[in-house]
């Protein structure tokens, strides 16, 4: 069941795990994340995952909806048990640890704006987002 309070991108501010959202809801956030994201030069993305495999099939989401090239994980050990994404879109690489107690849902935050109007070079962190937001 969605939460009928979820109209923005800033209402996710106080989920620890990405809340179900419906169809509507889906398609109304991905406009705007997209149209925030117009206003950066390039991203870290944080994912909050069961397991390191279903963090890289969120982040590989992420980068083929947004037409990013791939970015490269160090080490490919598997963790099967919760696990936390930092993933760098600015040096291309992907760190992955084991971490437990975690929400479940990625983050994204853009980096060095295209206006000083816009204020500082870090944008804000958008999320918790589904980990399946751009598995289309």
């Amino acid at each position: 069941m969605s939460d009928p309070a979820i109209t923005s991108l800033a209402d996710l501010n106080r989920f620890r795990s990405a809340p179900q959202l419906s169809s509507h809801e889906r398609k109304d956030l991905k406009n705007e994340l997209i149209a925030e994201m117009r206003h950066f030069a390039w991203f870290t993305v944080g994912v909050m995952a069961p397991s390191s495999t279903d963090a890289m099939t969120c982040l590989r989401d992420l980068e083929l909806a947004m037409g990013w090239s791939p970015m490269k994980c160090e080490e490919g050990t598997r963790i099967e048990s919760g696990v936390f994404l930092k993933a760098n879109q600015s040096t291309g690489c992907i760190r992955i640890r084991a971490e437990a107690g975690l929400g479940e849902g990625f983050l994204i935050s853009g980096h060095q704006a295209e206006s000083q109007q816009l204020g500082p070079q870090s944008g804000p962190t958008w999320g918790p987002l589904p980990l399946d937001f751009f598995h289309d």
